[in-house]
């Protein structure tokens, strides 16, 4: 099993980009990480819901591309699930032993997921009700996985 990580959109700033270079580096030996990452649509300067729609759907399709039947997929949401990082942890153990595919973590446009997508995911978490930068929030939940991995291997990491 691996874990990968599907993204909407490019990663631009350098110092987001070195934060999950090292995160990976440090995983490469436990669950390696893959980071895909998909075009995002462009979106008009004000766009009407019918538009909105159309570029989610596209985004989400480009997204259920990369997953596999087997694969349990986690979706980032806003109205998903509070998870403490011992929950987390424990998601992904619960993978690592029973999970029959790759565990696949989607971070969507800025438009949010399309109902496939939410449709298609085994579960959907939150880190908060704040909104956040996707590019941020990469950075935020490969540290996270990696924190899960070091819970469950039982590392002072996570103190």
């Amino acid at each position: 099993m691996k874990i990968r990580l599907i993204v909407v959109g490019k990663l631009k700033e350098n110092y987001l980009k070195e934060g999950i270079a090292e995160y990976s580096k440090r995983m490469s030996k436990m669950l390696p990480l893959e980071v895909i990452e998909l075009a995002d649509e462009k979106i008009p300067d004000q766009p009407s819901s019918k538009e909105v729609e159309k570029i989610k759907t596209v985004e989400g399709e480009k997204i259920l591309s990369k997953i596999n039947d087997r694969d349990k997929l986690v979706v980032l949401a806003i109205k998903g699930k509070l998870l403490t990082s011992e929950e987390l942890a424990s998601l992904v153990k619960e993978e690592e032993i029973y999970g029959q595919g790759d565990l696949v973590f989607v971070i969507g446009g800025s438009l949010g997921l399309s109902d496939d997508v939410y449709r298609r995911s085994n579960v959907q978490i939150s880190f908060g009700r704040f909104t956040l930068p996707h590019q941020l929030m990469r950075l935020v939940l490969v540290e996270q996985i990696y924190r899960a991995q070091m819970i469950n291997r039982g590392s002072v990491y996570h103190k």
